[in-house]
């Protein structure tokens, strides 16, 4: 199992007025400390990733519940994993976890890459489903083929810690690379570095070359 790591996420996840509201996020010094990488900076990027979310729901107001259900139920991919946010957060409708996992999950199908990242992380939290370390890598990994950054961050974490994977540097820092490239607000992009460099610090120059050369292989791919 996720063992220590993935308990303090949770904390991280329910303590946030649900993963869509607001609320500063923890800076990077705090989030990984002065020695090893702490898991919890892994839900960092996931926390700004749906909050960004919920502004899809802001900007239709007219939308009624009941409307956004009508088109979920009909197969609209978005409408899906805004229900699941809803539900999530108890934002129109009763807070629901089994409600928000059975939305992401359908939107997560269609390979809707932020209900993939926000299902990986209910497995690996344990919220509403039973936590499942295999469950979270795979949607964490569909994710990032799409090129989602909080999956990257995410598999970047796990791969630092060793938390559900063998741990590997080379692969932490393929991934931190990844996300590095794939975030697009600058603060996001500084944690990512800063990440990568954290697992630079014990590396060897070969290591370094070989993992900045399956991230180029990757992007590629």
């Amino acid at each position: 199992m996720f063992g220590i790591g993935f308990p303090e996420l949770m904390v991280v996840f329910v303590a946030c007025p649900v993963i869509f509201g607001p609320g500063k996020l923890p800076q990077i010094g705090e989030a990984l400390g002065k020695g090893a990488m702490k898991t919890t900076q892994g839900l960092l990027v996931v926390l700004a990733v749906c909050i960004a979310a919920s502004g899809a729901w802001a900007a239709d107001q007219t939308a009624s519940v009941a409307t956004l259900k009508k088109r979920a139920a009909q197969g609209e991919v978005e409408a899906q994993f805004t229900l699941g946010v809803l539900y999530s957060k108890g934002e129109g409708v009763p807070q629901d976890e089994a409600e928000a996992l059975k939305w992401f999950r359908l939107a997560a199908a269609q390979g809707h890459a932020r209900a993939q990242l926000n299902l990986g992380l209910l497995y690996a939290t344990g919220e509403g489903v039973p936590q499942d370390e295999a469950e979270a890598l795979r949607w964490f990994h569909l994710a990032a083929a799409q090129g989602e950054a909080g999956a990257q961050f995410n598999l970047g974490v796990l791969y630092y810690t060793g938390e559900g994977v063998p741990q590997d540097d080379v692969q932490a820092y393929k991934w931190f690379q990844l996300a590095a490239a794939s975030f697009t607000a600058k603060p996001d992009q500084d944690k990512a570095v800063e990440a990568r460099n954290r697992v630079a610090a014990r590396m060897t120059p070969a290591q370094i070359t070989e993992a900045q050369k399956l991230a180029r292989e990757w992007k590629k791919s």
